[in-house]
């Protein structure tokens, strides 16, 4: 962050300095939300929630080392040296903050939205952009209503371009961050089921994801999944320049995949209005042609060449817990994709891990949350793609995974294993993990699959 002063926070958040602190050009460099991590010199922003209130640890924050907080309530008092700034809500003013200190740099936005895939194709468009700009990007989960805008409280004058990511699990959220971000580029990925419970369809979930639309500047330009059939409706009807990528004919951004070696890389042939060329990708799977192709026609836009992008493309490394390739021995490799998941992102790692190279091909899934009603058919769905796709074992951990487990036998998958909890699968990982396999781990955030991942890294040796 660069460092601003006092009287322009003062500005930004429409706060009023309460007590008799002096100095209005005071330095402000920094911004936390959490007291259990306090910078020295930090803004304290409490923020508040259904189960907690940061106001009751505003001390705590500046005793330890915040130079002055953001108060939504009058304090009972002043600690020395310390500056108060009172406002009308705190959540309010981290967003009218980040706004205001948007404004001040001149650069591209883009913003990234979707059911599937967009941590994937955040990843994916800074490594290219990287190729010729100082990029920022949403590190982590940062991309709900605090997450974006403490994001954007990172951008500092070295940087060139800013790729944000926006989630959203109900109506009117991808609004609110829109407002803030007014970005030059959209992305939209795709519209799965993620979320179904709390929006009820798939066509709730592309009403939520196209509150991004309006907000895009109008000189911008819009980057669509042409391949998913609710943006596919899209053509012709955005309120900006759109373009369309995918496999199908009569895309703006098309690729279709040549190759690849099931272990480290596919190869596609990427045709754009400049470009026709053979592209290595270093991730797995079919499904990666779209990050990608979004990720060219961004960097088409802002003038990448064709060296500079497929230079970019070859630097992708996905975010931590995102299909990542562990490598152990006995000819042993991890797929570690347990950041969260959905019934289209499990079908997409279930694919990677049946064109994998392993003599033994294990997928070890956990529940997907979020999914209402519509879990039973969902999971039984995952359980039958296993069998469909020649997956030789499966592991279903949670109790939603029965409909796994069951979808799984129902289609021929040769070993099946059912364990409600994660401590039964932990005791039942020596017993299958044999040599020569190949291993998907994917599960919803909340199921926590990755203490699973580091059991397999104990009982595994590395390569």
């Amino acid at each position: 962050m660069d460092t601003i002063t006092l009287a322009q926070l003062l500005e930004a958040v429409d706060g009023a300095l309460l007590g008799d602190f002096p100095d209005l050009s005071a330095p402000v460099s920094q911004v936390d939300t959490d007291s259990r991590n306090i910078h020295d010199g930090a803004l304290f922003i409490p923020l508040v929630g259904e189960r907690f209130d940061g106001h009751a640890y505003i001390d705590q924050a500046l005793r330890g080392g915040a130079a002055g907080c953001l108060t939504a309530l009058e304090p009972p008092r002043f600690l020395p040296g310390k500056y108060y700034v009172k406002v009308a809500s705190t959540q309010r003013a981290l967003r009218d903050l980040a706004a205001w200190y948007k404004a001040r740099f001149p650069i591209p936005f883009v913003a990234v939205t979707g059911s599937v895939g967009k941590t994937t194709a955040k990843d994916m468009l800074a490594a290219v952009l990287g190729a010729k700009y100082k990029v920022l990007k949403t590190e982590g989960n940062f991309n709900n209503d605090v997450g974006l805008p403490l994001t954007l409280l990172n951008l500092d004058h070295t940087h060139q371009v800013c790729v944000l990511e926006m989630g959203m699990d109900k109506f009117g959220e991808i609004d609110y961050l829109g407002e803030i971000v007014k970005p030059q580029v959209g992305v939209i990925t795709n519209i799965g089921d993620a979320h179904i419970e709390s929006l009820g369809s798939r066509e709730n979930i592309f009403k939520a994801k196209c509150e991004l639309l309006p907000h895009i500047q109008k000189d911008g330009l819009l980057v669509l999944n042409g391949d998913d059939a609710l943006l596919s409706t899209l053509r012709g009807r955005a309120p900006v320049p759109a373009v369309f990528c995918g496999q199908g004919e009569g895309m703006d951004y098309r690729a279709q995949v040549t190759g690849g070696d099931g272990m480290s890389h596919i190869h596609c042939r990427i045709t754009t209005p400049a470009m026709d060329r053979e592209a290595r990708i270093p991730a797995l799977g079919e499904h990666m042609v779209y990050p990608t192709l979004i990720a060219v026609a961004v960097g088409e836009r802002f003038g990448l060449t064709p060296d500079q992008i497929q230079e970019g493309i070859s630097h992708f490394v996905p975010t931590r817990m995102r299909m990542n390739i562990l490598r152990r021995g006995d000819r042993i490799t991890i797929l570690d994709d347990t950041y969260n998941a959905n019934p289209q992102s499990m079908r997409a790692a279930i694919s990677v891990l049946a064109d994998s190279q392993g003599g033994c091909k294990m997928a070890i899934l956990g529940d997907m949350l979020a999914l209402g009603p519509f879990a039973p058919a969902l999971h039984t769905g995952v359980g039958e793609c296993l069998g469909r796709l020649k997956i030789d074992c499966l592991v279903a951990v949670g109790p939603l995974s029965e409909h796994i487990a069951q979808g799984a036998r129902e289609s021929g998958v040769p070993e099946v294993h059912h364990c409600p909890t994660q401590a039964r699968a932990m005791e039942l990982l020596p017993r299958i993990v044999r040599p020569d396999s190949t291993i998907l781990l994917k599960a919803s955030r909340g199921m926590k699959l990755e203490e699973l991942t580091a059991r397999l890294l104990e009982l595994t040796a590395e390569a």
